[in-house]
């Protein structure tokens, strides 16, 4: 890395933005990437604490599976996908001496995910192109609703790592689900990501997390707005049927989190 920059080895150069993040997307991307106002409703919900029992779950499903060389810490921490960087601050306070990547194709998120947490960098990248990060440079890789994109999460991740996926079960939301007319899971989600993953990773562990958030009227929409929902939901239409929920509205947050290791 050179002052302000980043260059490869063939000499490319990319410059490192004044908010922190670096932007590596060259041309069309397979999907759309999130907007302000869906980064600002994210960042707002999380930090009122409402996915807390996810990231405190990941953060311990990291610390029992990431590699453990003398020293303690894995080495490099890379969040796929990760957003604001909510989630990989959290597993960040686990390891002290690593340090952390952030992937995310909005460069909104990635600007906040700069300023989350000291030891980690944000980079723009499309997470279904080839990954920006060379042979085995991850110890820890987290996937938290995204993209996934098993050959080249293999690729990247040490023979000795691990693989954090966090996917939503059908039961997720269910209490809004109907009422707001949100996009469902698919039954048999776990399944067919079970799938995906077998030519390229072996399961090591799996647990589910279930709890209750309890929502105010300010935050279901925030919650609403701030992913894939957002693209489907019509804002005057979304604020009656808001209206017409109990506040506070008990809401189910049900995933499942599964720990992979790289075939050999």
């Amino acid at each position: 890395m050179a002052e302000g920059a980043l260059r490869c080895s063939q000499g490319h150069s990319f410059d490192v933005a004044k908010q922190g993040y670096v932007n590596l997307l060259r041309g069309a991307a397979k999907f759309s990437a999130d907007t302000a106002e869906m980064v600002a409703a994210r960042a707002d919900f999380l930090a009122a604490g409402h996915f807390a029992p996810i990231a405190g779950a990941l953060a311990a499903l990291a610390r029992e599976t990431a590699p453990a060389p003398t020293g303690g810490d894995p080495g490099c921490v890379v969040d796929i996908g990760g957003g604001t960087g909510y989630h990989l601050a959290r597993v960040m306070s686990e390891f002290p001496g690593s340090e952390g990547v952030l992937l995310d194709i909005s460069k909104f998120a990635a600007r906040r995910a700069a300023r989350t947490h000291p030891r980690i960098s944000a980079v723009v990248a499309d997470a279904w192109a080839e990954l920006p990060f060379a042979d085995g440079a991850a110890s820890v890789v987290l996937n938290v609703f995204a993209p996934r994109n098993p050959a080249e999460l293999r690729r990247m991740l040490r023979p000795e790592g691990v693989l954090l996926v966090v996917t939503p079960r059908p039961d997720h939301l269910r209490e809004l689900v109907e009422a707001l007319g949100l996009l469902r899971v698919d039954e048999q989600k776990d399944e067919r990501l079970a799938d995906r993953f077998s030519a390229h990773f072996t399961e090591v562990a799996r647990e589910r997390s279930r709890s209750t958030m309890t929502l105010d009227h300010q935050a279901v929409p925030q919650l609403v707005g701030m992913g894939p929902n957002a693209w489907h939901q019509q804002g005057e239409r979304l604020k009656e049927r808001v209206a017409l929920l109990p506040e506070p509205c008990d809401v189910t947050l049900s995933v499942t989190l599964t720990a992979y290791r790289p075939l050999i």
